[in-house]
C-alpha cells in the first residue's frame, strides 16, 4: 500500500514539473461534438515554445491528420479526424525533449432534442438590440476586475452603460407580447478593449462571451428561456476583423494571419471593387485587406487555418448555444471564396439555418450580387441566403415626408425601387428594415415624433411587403435619435431598463399617450403577421402610383390582403375600377381599424396620408 501511494506521489511530482516546463493556456475550440457531418477539427494551441512539441493521441479512433507549426514558436495546430469516434475523452500529449504536457479533450454527445438552428425567414420579425444599452439585470457584473474599461458611465455615449442577459430575461415576456418572433443581438463577445467596448465589434476572445453581459452559461440559458416564449435569437457575428487586444494580434500567429499587420493600410470603405469589372489592383487591395479602423485588425481569410478557425468558430456556437441565426457584419469586406465555403459548412451542418449578410452598399446591384444563386455574380456563388436591403432602407427613410407624384417622389420611389426585384435572385429574403444600430432613427428629432401618420405607413409598409422585416428597439414607441451627434445617440438605453431610471417605457403607465399609441398600433400589427401565410409566403403585386395612392396586393392560396397607401398631403377619392383584379369582394374588413369597407360603389376616399390594408 505504502509504495504505491510513493509511485502517485512521484507520478503526481513529475506531472507537475513538466507542466511548470511546458504549458498551453488557450486550447480553442475546448471541446467540440461527435457525429459532426465534417468530422475534421482544428484544435489550436497557444503556450510559450510548444511550435516544436511531437503530438499524439491517446484514443485510436482519433485520427491525427496533421499538426502545424507557425512561424510564431507559441502556436501549434493540430488536425484531426473524428469520423469514427463516439463521444468521449482523451489526451492529446505534447512531447518536446523531456518535457510531456497531457491536454485532456472532450467530444461530446450531440443533443438531438435542442432547440435551435431553426432559421429565419420572411415568416419572421426581428427585434434589434444592443445589449449594452437595453437593460441591467444583475449589477454584480456591471465592472469586472482585471477588464480594460473598468467603470459604468451612463452618461458617455461610447461608454459602458451595463445592460447584460439578465436585463434581457427579464423582458422577454415584453418582447414576446409585442410580437415579434426573433431577437438580434449585438455582439455579445468578449471585447477587453480599452474604450468603446460596449458595441461589440471588436472581438478579443471568440469562445467566451463578454462577462460583463453574462457567462456563457448565462448566454445558453437566455437562448433557451427565449426559445421557450416561442422567440428565436440571432446573433451577430464579426469574420472580418478582431479587436487589437486579441491575443492573435498581440502576439501574431504568422506573418499572413493578418492584412497588412503593420496596421499602415485602413480600409477605403468601397466594397464595389468586389464586383466592379474595371477595377484597379489597388483598389481591390485597399478595400478588401485594409483595417476597418486602427482598433479592428483585419483578419486574412485566405489564410487556410484562419478560415478553418472561424468556419469552427460559428459552428461550435450554433451547436453549444442553439442560436437560430447569424448576422454577419462587414460582409463585402472579407474574402469571397472564405465566406462562401462558411455558408455552405454552416448550411451543410444545420439546413435550416440561415445567415445574413450586412452588406451595406446603396444600390441593388451591389446588394443583389452578394445573394445566393445570383445571375450578378455567376459563375461565382456567394451561398449567403439573405442579405441587407439597404437601397429599400436610404428610399424609405425620406419617401413617406415626400408628395407622392405619378412619375416621381414619395411612394413612387419604393414602387420603382420594388420594380426591380427581377434583379435579386430571392427577394423574400432581403433583410429590411427603416433603422439600426448603425443609421439615424425613423424619427431622427423629438418633432418628428408627432407625425403618428408617417410612422403608420412606414411601418405597415415595412410588415406587408416582402421580405423579413427587423424593428430597432425603442422604435415601437417612437424613440428618436440622430446620429450626427454620434453613434451614441441612437443607441440610448432603453428607459426602463435600469434601477432607478425616471421612467419605464416597457409599461403602459411610463410611456405617453402618443408612444402608447404607437405600441398598440405595433403590435396588433405584429400579431395580426405572425403565422399570417398571405404575408410570409405570398406573392407580391403592385400598381404604378395613380393620384399619389400606391396599391399593392399579396396572395397566397386563394387569400390576399390589398394594401392602400395615400402619398398626399390631401385625401383622396380612389377610383377602384382599375383595381379590379385585385379587388375581389365588393365587402372587406381594414386590419388597421377593425372597420368594414364597403367597395361596392367603386370608390374609396382614403384620408392624406393614410392607409387601408384590406383582407379578402
Amino acid at each position: 500500500m505504502n509504495k504505491i501511494y510513493l509511485t502517485c506521489a512521484m507520478a503526481m511530482t513529475l506531472c507537475a514539473s513538466s507542466l511548470s516546463a511546458m504549458n498551453v493556456s488557450k486550447v480553442e475550440p475546448s471541446f467540440w461534438w461527435s457525429d459532426m457531418k465534417n468530422s475534421e477539427l482544428q484544435v489550436l494551441l497557444y503556450g510559450k515554445d510548444i511550435s516544436t512539441s511531437t503530438v499524439s493521441v491517446n484514443n485510436p479512433l482519433i485520427k491525427i491528420k496533421e499538426v502545424v507549426s507557425l512561424e510564431n514558436p507559441n502556436y501549434l495546430l493540430i488536425y484531426i479526424d473524428a469520423k469514427d469516434a463516439p463521444a468521449s475523452k482523451f489526451e492529446f500529449e505534447l512531447k518536446s525533449g523531456k518535457k510531456r504536457l497531457k491536454i485532456p479533450y472532450e467530444l461530446k454527445e450531440r443533443d438531438t432534442q435542442k432547440q435551435g438552428a431553426a432559421g429565419f425567414t420572411s415568416a419572421d420579425v426581428l427585434y434589434l438590440m444592443m445589449p449594452d444599452r437595453f437593460a441591467n439585470g444583475d449589477k454584480s457584473n456591471d465592472v469586472i476586475k482585471g477588464m480594460k474599461e473598468s467603470k459604468i458611465d451612463r452618461e458617455n455615449q461610447y461608454g459602458r452603460h451595463g445592460g447584460d442577459f439578465k436585463g434581457i430575461e427579464n423582458n422577454l415576456d415584453y418582447i414576446s407580447d409585442l410580437g415579434v418572433t426573433a431577437i438580434w443581438l449585438n455582439p455579445v463577445l468578449e471585447n477587453d478593449m480599452p474604450e468603446g467596448s460596449y458595441h461589440g465589434y471588436a472581438t478579443t476572445d471568440f469562445y467566451s462571451v463578454d462577462r460583463r453581459f453574462g457567462s456563457n452559461e448565462e448566454f445558453v440559458s437566455l437562448v433557451e428561456k427565449a426559445h421557450d416564449k416561442d422567440l428565436k435569437i440571432v446573433m451577430d457575428m464579426i469574420f472580418n476583423h478582431c479587436g487589437s487586444e486579441h491575443y492573435f494580434i498581440k502576439d501574431i500567429p504568422s506573418y499572413d494571419w493578418f492584412n497588412n499587420p503593420k496596421a499602415d493600410v485602413m480600409t477605403s470603405f468601397r466594397t464595389v471593387p468586389q464586383f466592379d469589372p474595371y477595377t484597379s489592383n489597388i483598389d481591390f487591395t485597399v478595400a478588401i485587406d485594409g483595417w476597418f479602423v486602427p482598433t479592428m485588425p483585419d483578419f486574412n481569410q485566405k489564410n487556410r487555418h484562419v478560415a478553418r478557425y472561424l468556419i469552427q468558430n460559428s459552428i461550435w456556437w450554433i451547436e453549444y448555444s442553439g442560436i437560430d441565426g447569424i448576422r454577419q457584419d462587414t460582409y463585402p469586406y472579407a474574402d469571397f471564396d472564405m465566406m462562401a465555403e462558411w455558408c455552405k459548412e454552416v448550411m451543410n451542418e444545420y439546413p435550416d439555418f440561415n445567415i445574413v449578410g450586412e452588406t451595406w452598399l446603396n444600390n441593388n446591384v451591389g446588394v443583389a450580387y452578394w445573394q445566393k444563386d445570383s445571375k450578378i455574380s455567376y459563375p461565382k456563388n456567394t451561398e449567403l441566403k439573405s442579405v441587407m436591403d439597404f437601397p429599400l432602407y436610404g428610399i424609405t427613410d425620406t419617401a413617406f415626408d415626400e408628395e407622392t407624384k405619378e412619375w416621381e417622389g414619395g411612394l413612387t420611389r419604393i414602387h420603382d425601387y420594388l420594380s426591380q426585384d427581377i434583379i435579386y435572385a430571392d427577394p423574400s429574403n432581403l433583410l429590411t428594415f427603416l433603422d439600426n444600430h448603425d443609421t439615424s432613427r425613423f424619427f431622427k428629432t423629438e418633432e418628428q415624433r408627432s407625425d403618428f401618420n408617417r410612422y403608420k405607413q412606414a411601418l405597415t409598409f415595412l410588415l406587408t411587403t416582402r421580405g423579413i422585416p427587423q424593428i430597432y428597439y425603442g422604435t415601437e414607441w417612437l424613440m428618436a435619435g440622430s446620429k450626427d451627434g454620434g453613434d451614441g445617440l441612437v443607441r440610448v438605453d432603453f428607459p426602463g431598463g435600469w434601477e432607478g431610471d425616471k421612467v419605464n417605457k416597457f409599461t403602459r403607465e411610463g410611456r405617453e399617450d402618443f408612444e402608447n399609441r404607437a405600441f398598440d398600433f405595433t403590435s396588433s400589427l405584429l400579431k395580426w403577421r405572425k403565422n399570417n401565410d398571405v404575408i410570409a409566403k405570398g406573392s407580391l403585386k403592385h400598381f404604378y402610383p395613380q393620384d399619389g395612392v400606391y396599391v399593392y396586393q399579396r396572395e397566397y392560396n386563394g387569400k390576399s390582403v390589398v394594401v392602400m397607401m395615400n402619398g398626399t398631403s390631401s385625401d383622396v377619392n380612389l377610383d377602384l375600377s382599375r383595381y379590379k383584379e385585385v379587388l375581389t369582394s365588393s365587402m372587406s374588413k381594414d386590419v388597421l381599424t377593425g372597420k368594414s369597407i364597403d367597395l361596392k360603389s367603386g370608390n374609396i376616399t382614403i384620408p392624406a396620408k393614410d392607409v387601408f390594408v384590406l383582407e379578402f
